[in-house]
């Protein structure tokens, strides 16, 4: 049984993290930027089912907060092992009309959230070991018009995973990425129906992927089957990239 960290754990990719986690024994904590009546509703329900799950509203953003989200997570959980950088947002449009604050709350929240919790995490994890999963996308691998900021914020994260596994790999500490494709979640569920039956066009497989599929991976990746995996990108995107 580990203890686990996940940030943006109240929706999407994100709650069926936590629930997949929480389903095999673990011990979860989890971030939520404001739906509070969605966080418990979680922490009841897994609660119910006998597990053990808390939750604390953070923005990824505020290091501050980050370093009080770890240490009361540590204290109601134990010791993190699992750290899941899920957090993130998409503000697209196309280059030419995108403000400023669009473009930095994009990089800030996804790819400086990241940096906060792995900053915060790391040394204890090269103490004892530990498992990092940082979610990228496959925007971030092939880019997609109207995402500069949200491809180069995922773009970012593969970067990151990828020079921070060869910083820590000696110490037992294992850092890979997921890249989902097309998943049906809270954040597609904005996009118009036009722009949805284009995206199933080119995806290979013809339909989109479910949060869960992406959860079942996030276990994988943590777990003990994957010991001598680390500084990899997984796709999980029905052959789209």
């Amino acid at each position: 049984m580990s203890a686990v960290l996940v940030t943006g754990g109240s929706r999407g990719i994100g709650k069926a993290i936590v629930e997949e986690f929480a389903g095999a024994g673990h011990n979860v904590a989890f971030t939520y930027s404001a739906n509070c009546d969605a966080a418990n509703t979680l922490v009841a329900d897994l609660t119910a089912r006998g597990g053990k799950v808390k939750s604390h509203r953070a923005d990824v953003r505020d290091f501050s907060r980050a370093e009080e989200v770890v240490r009361a997570s540590e204290e109601q959980i134990g010791p993190i092992d699992v750290l899941i950088n899920n957090a993130g947002i998409r503000r697209d449009m196309a280059l030419h009309n995108m403000p400023a604050d669009a473009w930095k709350e994009v990089i800030d929240t996804n790819l400086t959230g990241t940096f906060n919790y792995c900053r915060l995490m790391v040394r204890s994890m090269m103490r004892r070991g530990g498992a990092i999963i940082n979610m990228t996308s496959a925007s971030g691998i092939s880019g997609l018009p109207g995402q500069t900021n949200y491809s180069a914020s995922k773009a970012g994260i593969i970067g990151f995973t990828k020079a921070l596994a060869k910083e820590v790999a000696r110490f037992g500490v294992r850092i890979n990425a997921i890249a989902p494709g097309f998943i049906e979640s809270d954040m597609t569920a904005s996009i118009d129906e036009a722009t949805r039956k284009k995206l199933y066009a080119r995806i290979p497989m013809g339909k989109p992927g479910t949060p869960r599929e992406v959860a079942r991976l996030a276990l994988y990746l943590a777990s003990e089957d994957a010991a001598y995996i680390t500084g990899q990108v997984y796709g999980i995107d029905g052959g789209l990239i």
